[in-house]
């Protein structure tokens, strides 16, 4: 009797199938991993915009982001977040919110982040989730 060398149809299907299991568990993973590494622009952008509005204060008396220049929203570096600065001619304090954008928008774990002049940070939905 002659065997022959190789695989059937039949097992050559089921690697196939677990190859393919694997690789959509491995790209779901691989997501959200990027999803959450990309908060780091977002946070990196409100540490930014804060040193600037910290340099208004100090050259202006109040923290008012028309006087220094500061655009309202700023965009992160690659378009991420879109950060709010509204604040007022004498605003003595301020609130800032990063808003994810574009790709960012499939963030579901943290839809916000916020920074204060005192250095409080704040998340929607939890803060450990973003900070």
């Amino acid at each position: 009797m002659k065997y022959s060398k190789g695989f059937t149809l039949i097992e050559l299907m089921i690697v196939v199938a677990i190859v393919g299991i694997l690789s959509a568990v491995a790209l779901g993973w691989y997501g959200d991993n990027v999803i959450a590494a990309n908060r780091s622009e977002g946070r990196a952008t409100l540490t930014q915009v804060a040193a600037s509005l910290e340099k208004c204060k100090s050259l202006f008396g109040a923290y008012n982001a028309a006087d220094c220049n500061v655009a309202n929203p700023v965009m992160s570096e690659s378009n991420l977040y879109s950060i709010d600065t509204t604040t007022d001619r004498t605003a003595t304090t301020f609130t800032l919110t990063a808003s994810p954008a574009g790709r960012q928008l499939a963030d579901t774990d943290c839809t916000s982040m916020t920074l204060t002049n005192t250095g409080i940070k704040g998340g929607v939905p939890a803060v450990n989730e973003c900070w």
